[in-house]
């Protein structure tokens, strides 16, 4: 089973960036680059490493920006693989999709359990799908469900 992470809104704070909005509509990445995390870090990469050990898979599926170029899209996604690298050094993702606004993350994975900030992409997921505040709680209770492999 792959536990899957959306971004902004999810694990980066993106939307707390000032004028993140205006970046965005230039095409310029800073609010990518500057995003500080939603949560403990070091805590979810502990989390993340254990339940790996157990067989999980772990996924990382987020959108690049609205409207966008296809080139300012691929700065994009250095700049989400750049924080991810930064923030999440030490866990090793199964896998990463970067993929257009409004892409059906569902259709892209099709497994696992996804936590996301838009309401739309847990609605259309075909399985769990969760908030970010739930994050913590539901890896530790995994965690403590699931003894090593």
């Amino acid at each position: 089973m792959t536990i899957w992470f959306d971004m902004d809104g999810t694990i980066a704070n993106l939307y707390a960036v000032e004028g993140w909005l205006d970046y965005l509509i230039a095409e310029d990445t800073h609010p990518y680059e500057a995003a500080k995390p939603m949560l403990n870090m070091s805590g979810l990469a502990r989390q993340l490493n254990n339940l790996r050990r157990k067989g999980y898979r772990v996924g990382i599926i987020s959108w690049t920006s609205k409207n966008s170029t296809p080139e300012y899209e691929e700065r994009v996604k250095t700049a989400k693989l750049e924080w991810l690298s930064t923030h999440l050094k030490s866990v090793q993702f199964d896998e990463i999709k970067i993929v257009p606004y409004g892409t059906n993350k569902w259709k892209v994975c099709k497994n696992g359990i996804l936590f996301d900030d838009e309401e739309q992409n847990r609605i259309r997921w075909k399985g769990m799908a969760f908030e970010p505040e739930r994050i913590t709680n539901i890896l530790s209770n995994l965690n403590k469900w699931h003894p090593v492999k």
